[in-house]
C-alpha cells in the first residue's frame, strides 16, 4: 500500500498519494466534508478524487490533517485569499 505524504507548497496544501497530487482548496474540500459527514464508500471518494481505488482514497485520508476536515471551503477559500494579498 502506497503512503500519502502532505506538503505545503506555494501556500497550498497537497496531498500525494498514489503518483497524484491532490491540493486542498475549495472543492477537495467540499468532497471531503461530504465524505466526512455522510455514509459516502472510499471507492465513491477515490472516484470524486480522481484516485485509483479505495486503498489510495484510504492513504489520502489518512494523511489529510483533521482541523482541515473540519475547516469550511467558504472560511478556507477566505483565508487563502488574505495569504495571497
Amino acid at each position: 500500500m502506497s503512503e500519502a505524504r502532505v506538503e505545503e507548497r506555494d501556500g497550498e496544501l497537497v496531498v500525494r498519494v498514489g503518483g497524484k497530487e491532490i491540493v486542498i482548496n475549495e472543492e477537495t474540500l467540499e468532497i471531503l466534508q461530504e465524505y466526512v459527514r455522510t455514509a459516502m464508500p472510499l471507492e465513491e471518494l477515490a472516484r470524486k478524487l480522481g484516485l485509483r481505488n479505495w486503498m489510495e482514497a484510504f492513504e489520502f485520508v489518512k494523511a489529510v490533517p483533521a482541523w482541515v476536515l473540519w475547516t469550511p471551503p467558504a472560511f478556507w477559500k477566505s483565508q487563502v485569499r488574505q495569504q495571497g494579498a
